[in-house]
């Protein structure tokens, strides 16, 4: 059998959902289990109030653990709770991605050329036009150039336009975080290296040697459209500003070491993505104006074109890495495939809001973007139990899960844990979510969603606080902690 299901089983399967008795509402009331001594060996089984006490978190913690395919509620505690969900919406993303585009759609970039190439020569504009990939590289548009290359263009006499209006302009994803975190870059219909540019540093004798780079596995471009020098204040470390159509920034010196780099966001993605293209053009031998962005959509004949791998293999790669343009580029296209050009994230959040009380039964769902990246989405953890309960786990959102290691008692890796899990992460700052699946060592599956949340700590937080606050990395830890343990509870207490 296939990893997926045709798409009319998928969206069938999607509506029963909701129309199914049993998964229709969760008890109002935590569920205390029956133990079961012949799978509990010498293990001692401790409660989850014992449990939430012992990880001494300020918040809330909510859960819901489901038994697969019946959707019987084996056990849940704060279910009135919604609370943020961080990256555990990027499971939500996913499949309302693969209803709405289908487990083959590719996004496409393409080139563009408004007249013939006569004797090497375009005399009339070319265009890198973006189709919402958000895998684009910096080598997949040297392979671009190749083709042009190979079609004989030697010169460009028009114009070089760059077009990312398949997708509305968003300057960041979440405009409450830090200004240089590279997670939260701008979002447009094209989109280079995640939106992210390296900045690389290098003490030398007379000081530091920086560079801006479109950095690849095989290229090192160098980056004019976003500029950065060194400033003797203490703070802040990083500044921006944007002028000219450039992004601007400034780094306090003493925070460098020798040597190093990171990535920071890119604002400017067209002329970014146009610059990229020009410096491969000129190593073939083609010679390109000064990119400009334009918000026509282009009309003309396509010369090249680069196709992403398949939506199943980009939602892999983003639950994996949890890669938030990634989530954001594709939600955005799923709300436009279901008729809706959402004019901000926060718009096509809300219509995959309205599309999981729909068919996930979702009703308390509340998405401002598609990433996660928002603490003020909200979520309730019975609900998602409920909802990844009625799906065919191995035919939808299971072989796309990243695998969950867990750990012995001292942090370390336990590659031989009895449980099996694969679930979406999800972490801010005072916040923590995990939800996916689990197989206990007798076989029996379950769908789980826990979410554990310090609201108010967070809400006190500044934006240039939000990067690395103090105590935060602490309270994370026990609240992945207290998520092993109920793992590990259930998968005892609920052994065939």
């Amino acid at each position: 059998m296939s990893n997926f299901l045709s798409r009319r089983f998928f969206l069938t399967a999607l509506t029963s959902t909701v129309a199914t008795p049993l998964l229709a509402n969760a008890p109002e009331r935590s569920l205390r289990p029956h133990l079961r001594p012949e799978s509990l060996g010498k293990q001692p089984v401790k409660t989850v109030e014992e449990l939430i006490k012992a990880a001494n978190l300020n918040g809330d913690v909510a859960f819901s653990v489901v038994e697969i395919g019946t959707g019987k509620v084996l056990e849940q505690h704060g279910i009135t709770t919604g609370l943020p969900p961080a990256s555990v919406s990027k499971a939500v993303t996913a499949l309302y991605a693969l209803d709405a585009l289908g487990p083959n759609h590719r996004f496409q970039t393409r080139v563009v050329a408004t007249k013939p190439i006569e004797n090497g020569v375009l005399r009339g504009d070319l265009i890198l036009v973006g189709g919402a990939d958000p895998t684009l590289s910096t080598d997949h548009l040297g392979e671009l150039v190749q083709t042009l290359a190979t079609a004989g263009l030697k010169r460009v006499e028009g114009r070089f336009l760059v077009y990312g209006g398949a997708l509305p302009f968003a300057e960041t994803i979440d405009p409450e975080q830090p200004r240089h975190v590279g997670y939260s870059p701008a979002i447009s219909g094209i989109c280079l290296n995640f939106n992210r540019v390296y900045f690389d540093w290098k003490k030398t004798a007379d000081g530091y040697d920086t560079a801006m780079e479109a950095r690849s596995a095989k290229h090192r471009p160098p980056v004019h459209v976003a500029r950065v020098s060194l400033t003797d204040n203490k703070t802040p470390i990083f500044a921006y500003s944007a002028k000219n159509g450039k992004d601007n920034w400034t780094v306090a010196r003493h925070a460098l070491n020798k040597a190093g780099g990171r990535w920071l966001p890119m604002r400017q993605p067209e002329i970014y993505a146009g610059e990229v293209l020009r410096w491969h053009a000129r190593a073939r031998g083609i010679t390109l104006p000064s990119p400009q962005k334009t918000t026509s959509f282009p009309r003309g004949e396509t010369l090249a074109t680069h196709s992403s791998g398949p939506l199943t293999d980009v939602l892999r790669d983003m639950l994996k890495y949890s890669t938030n343009v990634t989530a954001e580029m594709v939600g955005l296209s799923a709300t436009l495939a279901r008729g809706t050009y959402a004019a901000s994230l926060r718009a096509s959040g809300q219509h995959m809001s309205e599309w999981a009380a729909e068919r996930l039964g979702m009703a308390q769902a509340k998405f401002m973007d598609h990433s996660g990246l928002s603490d003020r989405s909200r979520m309730d953890a019975s609900e998602l139990a409920l909802a990844l309960a009625a799906f065919q786990r191995k035919e939808i959102l299971h072989p796309i899960l990243k695998p969950i290691t867990l750990k012995h008692e001292n942090g370390s890796p336990n590659k031989d844990h009895p449980i099996n899990v694969y679930a979406k992460t999800g972490t801010l700052n005072f916040v923590s979510g995990l939800a996916g699946y689990l197989e206990s060592s007798q076989g029996e599956e379950m769908a789980f969603a826990i979410f554990v949340a310090d609201t108010d700590t967070r809400s006190k937080l500044t934006r240039d606080q939000r990067e690395r606050p103090r105590g935060a990395k602490s309270w994370n830890s026990r609240a992945k902690k207290l998520q092993q343990k109920l793992i590990e509870r259930w998968g005892l207490v609920y052994a065939s």
